[in-house]
C-alpha cells in the first residue's frame, strides 16, 4: 500500500528496533531520514539496502513537496528520525500534515521514545504529564517558557543538550524552586545510561561542579497544589439552600442550585431545607 509509514527507531540500543520496523524499512521504496549519515549505520547493521533521501529542518519546505509527489505516484516512503519516534520535536510532523492534506495514507510503526521512557523510569506521577520539548537557546524566551508552566500541576518533560544543561537548570531552579523534585535521565538505553531521582537544587549543584555529558531528558514534578477543600456535608448543603432561599430565591430553585454545586439530590435537599426552615 503506497503512502507514508512513520517508523520509530532505537534511541540508543540497536536491539530495540522491532521486527516490524525493520520490515517496513526494508519494504519501503525509499526512506526519508533526518540525517542519512546517522541512519546509514542503522540500515547497515540490519542489512537494509533501501535508498535514503534527507528530510530535515533546513530542507523540509523544498523537500516535502518532492516526497509527496513520489507518494502520489504510488511509492511508499518510510519516515525516520535520528533516534526515536519521528514527529516528536522533529520536522517530520510537517510531512505527515502534508500527506493528510493531500489524501496520502499515513501509517505508523511505533518504537522507542526518550520522553515516555524517561517518564516511566522517573518515579514521578504519570497520571497527567506535558511534553515541553527543547527550551529556547535565548535566555529570555527560555525563562518565558518556564514561567508559563511554573504552576502547571502536570509532570513536565523536557529535552536538553549537554552544553545547555547548566543554564537550563539555573532557570528552572529560579522558576520552580530548588526543592522541586525531578528525575534527570541521561543517555537512555546506551552504555552509560543514568536515571537520577533528585531535586532541581541538587541537580544544579552537581552540574555546576561537573561537566554535563550525553543527551538529557529532564522530568520535573508538577507544581504542588493546595489542600483540597473539605466536601460539604448534606446538612451543610441544606443550610445553604435555606440561606439562598432567604435571599429571595424560591426554595425549589435554591435546592436545584445547591444540588448542582454539591452533587446531592435536589429532592433530598429540598426536604431537609423545608424541615430546617420550619416547613415554611
Amino acid at each position: 500500500m503506497p503512502g507514508l509509514i512513520v517508523v520509530g527507531t532505537p534511541i540508543g540500543n540497536l536491539g530495540d528496533l522491532s521486527p516490524r520496523a525493520a520490515a517496513a524499512l526494508e519494504e519501503a521504496d525509499f526512506i526519508a531520514a533526518e540525517d542519512t549519515r546517522v541512519s546509514v549505520k542503522l540500515l547497515n547493521h540490519f542489512g537494509i539496502k533501501t535508498p535514503m533521501v534527507s528530510y530535515h529542518e533546513h530542507n523540509r519546505a523544498q523537500r516535502g513537496p518532492a516526497l509527496l509527489a513520489r507518494m502520489e505516484a504510488g511509492e511508499t516512503c518510510a519516515l525516520i528520525t535520528d533516534a526515536g519516534m519521528p514527529c516528536i520535536s522533529d520536522p517530520g510532523q510537517d510531512l505527515v500534515r502534508l500527506c493528510h492534506d493531500h489524501g496520502i495514507p499515513v501509517r505508523v510503526v511505533p518504537g522507542p521514545t526518550a520522553a515516555l521512557s524517561a517518564l516511566a523510569a522517573s518515579g514521578l506521577s504519570t497520571d497527567r504529564f506535558a511534553f515541553e520539548g527543547f527550551l529556547a537557546v535565548k535566555k529570555g524566551r527560555r525563562r518565558e517558557h518556564l514561567a508559563q508552566v511554573r504552576d502547571d500541576p502536570r509532570t513536565l518533560i523536557f529535552y536538553e543538550a549537554p552544553h545547555k544543561l547548566r543554564a537550563t537548570l539555573e532557570d528552572m531552579a529560579e522558576a520552580f524552586g530548588t526543592d522541586r523534585p525531578m528525575a534527570l535521565c541521561r543517555e537512555l538505553t546506551k552504555l552509560h545510561e543514568e536515571v537520577w531521582r533528585t531535586t532541581l537544587g541538587e541537580a544544579l549543584d552537581r552540574y555546576t561542579r561537573e561537566e554535563p555529558r550525553g543527551e538529557f531528558v529532564l522530568v520535573v514534578a508538577g507544581a504542588p497544589q493546595g489542600e483540597a477543600e473539605a466536601p460539604v456535608t448534606l446538612e451543610e448543603a441544606a443550610r445553604l439552600v435555606v440561606q439562598l432561599a432567604g435571599c429571595g430565591v424560591s426554595l425549589s430553585q435554591a435546592a436545584k442550585t445547591v444540588a448542582a454545586d454539591t452533587g446531592y439530590q435536589k429532592g433530598t435537599l429540598y426536604r431537609l431545607a423545608l424541615e430546617e426552615s420550619g416547613g415554611e
